[in-house]
């Protein structure tokens, strides 16, 4: 017999910050979402008062993007007729999501609110039955009028301003013909009488219907300004900074576009539009005004984003340079196929001399961040797929998966253990990472930890044997940075100690520096400088890791947070020497003090 208490144990959890509450709603999602339709008890309806508590805390924007996500099922009414109830990006969402079948939506779109029932109209695949539903509560605009009925309207929204212009039925026949009237190229003769009185109001016609196209005119070149204004996210203003002094265009550092399929600018900023639409940005003949990278045109052809592609432009002064290029690409809603880019252009600034030098060394440290990123992001998804088999969320799994699971979730927490330390590394060696000031006694925290590891070393008969003062040992390097070093160097070198081996551990105060000196195990006393710092992984498990990349990048790691903290770990033959910068006493350095006063 098999218990479903998945919706149980979601309930038991605490809600103690945000990423729980995130995490909670998604989990209630999943499980709501999958119910049958007649489902209820109080353990299903103190679910949903769960679920409208948590949207209290969420923000509309991640909720609706947690009703995006394709893995999500959605097939409850009762859901879903919850959801249309909170804002509009959720409802939008949530009706997008929905999974349900043409009953389900005929017993359900009566019971929905107005403005759910818009976006309803907008979704595909709701069978015809649904869409005459619809046709009956009066929701039939499912989509946008066509071009030609705004102008339309527009021409027959103004009236023609003639309310000055007498009725011509009001005017007698003797009274219609007077000379002022007529026009020029009409005799003035008795007989025409009649068909003056017809061509009488021509010219009024006449300004009338200019009048009419003016305002047409007017009405497109408002139109059209109101919505390059709204699709730069800017109000419309008047171009008077756009000039420079000496009546030129001003030259703009960055500019928005949009293109069409074939990489061509069909939009731009108003500033820049005249110089820019038409402009095909991954072209590749010499004649083109747009020249660009291999690598530009490559992205474009495989519809992938573009992140910091260096174009050169030839036209007008305003535009002409080289330019920074940052585009996503645009799929449409209906269908998903490819519709252009959307990006921003940023002019290049020349820089100096000093500024490139800084930027060449740390080249290398950022792109070995930027590494690091990109492979935290498929270990992060493996591991987050990993919890959700064990975790059951999706539904019942053998314990045989959910072992295996686990220990994939387990590797996955190691792995991204060792890309932190390494990306430690990378930032102290680059100078972009400094240690937290403070100080501490290092005599305390050498003689905790070795506590600590007795744990391993006692039922090896393995350890260190310390020879300390009873006296403080300070050192101006704050606590947790000094628990941290000293962990790290003395349980690398606890874990490559052999049975019965005891290494002998001295500190001292020398000067203003304090020591720590610390015999090598055997198996790394006989290796030389190179190989004992060499970042080699160890294959052999051990009870005490010294981290994914083993002994030597445990201490290569020791030592640059050594020469960080302004100290220096170095190996004197079959000895490892930690120095850190001491602290003076109180009462010395007021001694001294008065020396140099007097003297």
């Amino acid at each position: 017999m098999h218990f479903d208490d998945r919706l149980a144990t979601v309930l038991r959890q605490s809600v103690t910050g945000k990423a729980i509450a995130r995490i909670q709603y998604r989990q209630l999602l999943d499980l709501l979402g999958t119910r049958p339709s007649g489902a209820n008890g109080r353990q299903i309806d103190a679910a949903y008062l769960r679920l409208a508590d948590l949207s209290q805390e969420i923000p509309a924007r991640e909720r609706a993007a947690m009703l995006r996500d394709p893995a999500l099922r959605l097939r409850s009414p009762r859901l879903l007729a919850q959801l249309v109830e909170a804002e509009p990006a959720v409802a939008s969402a949530a009706v997008s999501a929905a999974r349900l079948g043409e009953d389900q939506w005929l017993d359900l779109i009566p019971a929905l609110p107005v403005r759910a029932r818009g976006f309803v109209r907008h979704r595909r695949g709701l069978g015809p039955k649904a869409e005459a539903l619809l046709d009956r509560l009066g929701v039939t605009d499912r989509g946008l009028p066509p071009a030609e009925e705004l102008v339309l309207e527009a021409e027959a929204a103004p009236e023609p301003a003639a309310p000055e212009m007498p009725e011509p039925d009001s005017i007698a026949p003797e009274e219609a013909a007077p000379e002022e009237a007529v026009p020029e190229e009409v005799p003035d003769s008795p007989e025409h009488d009649e068909p003056v009185g017809a061509m009488q109001p021509a010219p009024e016609t006449g300004e009338g219907i200019g009048a009419i196209v003016r305002r047409i005119e007017e009405f497109r070149k408002t139109r059209r300004w109101d919505e390059e204004a709204l699709l730069a996210g800017e109000a419309p203003r008047l171009p008077l900074d756009d000039l420079s002094e000496d009546g030129a265009l001003a030259r703009p550092d960055a500019f928005d576009f949009v293109t069409d399929g074939e990489g061509r600018i069909v939009w731009s900023d108003p500033v820049v539009a005249p110089m820019t639409v038409g402009l095909l940005l991954a072209g590749r003949s010499e004649e083109n005004p747009v020249q660009s990278a291999a690598g530009l045109a490559d992205a474009f052809r495989r519809r992938q984003p573009v992140r910091g592609a260096r174009v050169e432009i030839s036209g007008a002064p305003a535009i002409a340079g080289a330019w920074q290029l940052d585009a996503a690409p645009r799929f449409g809603r209906p269908g998903g196929y490819f519709t252009g880019y959307h990006g921003r252009m940023r002019r290049l600034v020349p820089a100096a001399a000093g500024d490139a030098q800084a930027a060449d060394t740390l080249s290398e440290a950022d792109r070995m961040r930027q590494v690091l990123h990109e492979l935290r992001t498929p270990v992060n998804a493996i591991q987050g797929f990993a919890e959700v088999i064990q975790q059951q969320l999706f539904g019942p799994t053998p314990h045989e998966y959910r072992a295996l699971a686990a220990s994939i979730a387990a590797d996955s927490a190691h792995m991204l253990a060792g890309f932190d330390e390494l990306d430690r590394l990378v930032k102290l060696d680059s100078g972009a990472l400094e240690l937290e000031p403070g100080e501490c006694d290092l005599a305390g925290v050498i003689a905790m930890t070795v506590g600590q590891l007795e744990a391993y070393t006692g039922p090896r008969r393995s350890g260190f044997e310390l020879d300390q003062r009873d006296e403080p040992l300070p050192v101006a390097v704050a606590g947790v940075e000094a628990e941290r070093l000293v962990w790290r160097l003395l349980a690398t070198l606890a874990g490559a100690t052999a049975p019965g081996e005891t290494l002998k551990l001295r500190s001292r105060q020398r000067g203003d520096m304090a020591r720590m000196i610390v015999r090598l195990p055997a198996g790394l006393a006989g290796l030389e400088d190179e190989a004992l710092f060499r970042a080699v992984a160890d294959s052999r498990p051990k009870a005490l890791s010294a981290g994914m990349f083993g002994v030597g990048f445990a201490l290569r790691l020791a030592a640059a947070e050594t020469k960080a903290a302004g100290g220096a770990l170095e190996r004197k033959g079959d000895k490892l020497r930690l120095v850190l910068p001491g602290l003076t006493g109180a009462d010395v350095a007021h001694s001294e003090g008065d020396g140099s006063v007097s003297g």
